[in-house]
């Protein structure tokens, strides 16, 4: 095996349900195997659906708290902890590299479950430290990748930026049930993200608002509201020309959410194990 290119890579998971932190399915046993092999970052910056608010900012605490932002879950979700420590000097590193959008630096939020939730499996003792980046909600897509891009020397420092949420998220449709068939306009728009993905084209991804008629509908369906979309332009906006695009587990589950996480790095990097493609 050759040594792993020193360009940290960067991952978009697809969260899904908050279960998922307790759940051994396919998808939480990709996180693991993914966090197994990727190179060990000293550092991760999350950026997370769950924390949309207006304006920017960033954690800035010791020990960030471990966020339950939900209700109706069972009582051994809200009793996980995520006792990760934060990294006061990264959160100042990404408010410089941000500069002049003015980033606050908050010492309040914590990490939410968009991030404790797959990282309970990819990194499970929460040794690593943990800056999270809030989504402005009152921006556009563009803003958003273009905001990315500037966190992409990062990636040579050390930190492995994730973003967490999901290509397809519509709650107000969901099926329950584990055997609940995805809904076949989630399955298309899911399917057309994941070939954009592949071929580097990002200019479709950023703009899927305005999409040609038909795909253009399952749009409106897959992204009715756009906090657990954006995270992925983030992880787009930091890619390299050289970058490649692979992909540790797909799938949609109840119906209407999307589990397609991808990994982005650099084109020599070899690790242990690459999970489905």
């Amino acid at each position: 095996m050759t040594l792993a290119s020193p360009r940290m890579p960067m991952v978009f998971f697809g969260h899904g349900s908050p279960m998922n932190a307790l759940e051994s399915n396919r998808h939480t046993q990709a996180w693991r195997t993914l966090g197994a092999s990727l190179p060990r970052p000293r550092a991760i910056l999350a950026i997370s659906a769950h924390w949309y608010i207006e304006g920017t900012a960033v954690t800035a605490m010791e020990k960030p708290p471990t966020i339950h932002d939900f209700f109706g879950f069972p009582q051994p979700l809200f009793d996980l902890q995520y006792p990760a420590p934060g990294d006061p000097a990264l959160a100042a590193r990404v408010r410089e590299l941000l500069a002049p959008v003015e980033t606050r630096l908050d010492t309040e939020w914590g990490l939410d479950h968009g991030t404790w939730s797959v990282l309970a499996h990819t990194y499970p003792h929460a040794d690593i430290p943990i800056v999270q980046l809030a989504i402005d909600a009152t921006k556009p897509a563009q803003w958003h990748y273009d905001l990315g891009a500037r966190l992409a020397p990062l990636r040579d420092e050390g930190v492995l930026i994730i973003g967490s949420g999901d290509v397809v998220h519509n709650l107000r449709v969901i099926r329950w049930g584990d055997d609940a068939a995805p809904y076949d306009w989630a399955t298309r728009f899911n399917d057309q993200a994941r070939a954009w993905l592949a071929a580097g084209e990002h200019a479709p991804l950023i703009g899927y608002e305005v999409l040609e008629a038909a795909l253009g509908a399952d749009a409106k369906l897959a992204i009715p509201t756009p906090e657990h979309y954006l995270p992925l332009l983030y992880v787009l906006g930091a890619q390299d020309a050289q970058d490649r695009v692979r992909f540790a587990t797909d799938g949609i589950e109840l119906g209407s959410i999307s589990m397609l996480a991808c990994v982005i790095e650099a084109r020599q990097a070899q690790t242990q194990s690459q999970g489905p493609q």
